[in-house]
């Protein structure tokens, strides 16, 4: 977690899980590396794109701080769209589109910072 200023660094990385029979080494996520600054108070999206061969995919997100292990925080998709309470739909949301699942985080905390992974 690192603070530069008043400004908010968000890390996201690249993860995929799959545990279904349709996993065939087709599927992937993608998350473009780097960093993502912005200040306490804003919105910062957090991308990620998909190729599936899938109908029936469910995209989810998660965050880790320092230390600690991942937190569900979000899924889209087939099985339907739920929030973990922690993370409330009116800070955290995602749409989900035929490719993508760019993450919202809107009125941004400094206890936000962490690393963010997107699974198929």
């Amino acid at each position: 977690m690192t603070v530069i200023g008043s400004s908010l660094l968000i890390n996201f990385f690249l993860c995929m899980l799959c545990s279904s029979p349709e996993c065939k080494g087709e599927d992937k996520v993608m998350q473009p590396s780097g960093d993502v600054i912005a200040a306490e108070g804003d919105t910062a999206t957090l991308d990620c794109s998909f190729e599936t061969s899938s109908k029936s995919h469910t995209l989810f997100w998660y965050k880790q701080e320092v230390n600690d292990f991942p937190k569900y925080i979000l899924k889209r998709g087939y099985t339907g769209d739920d929030n973990s309470p922690e993370f409330q739909k009116h800070r955290f949301d995602a749409e989900l589109s035929e490719t993508s699942v760019p993450l919202k985080i809107q009125k941004l905390h400094l206890s936000d910072s962490a690393v963010y992974y997107c699974a198929l």
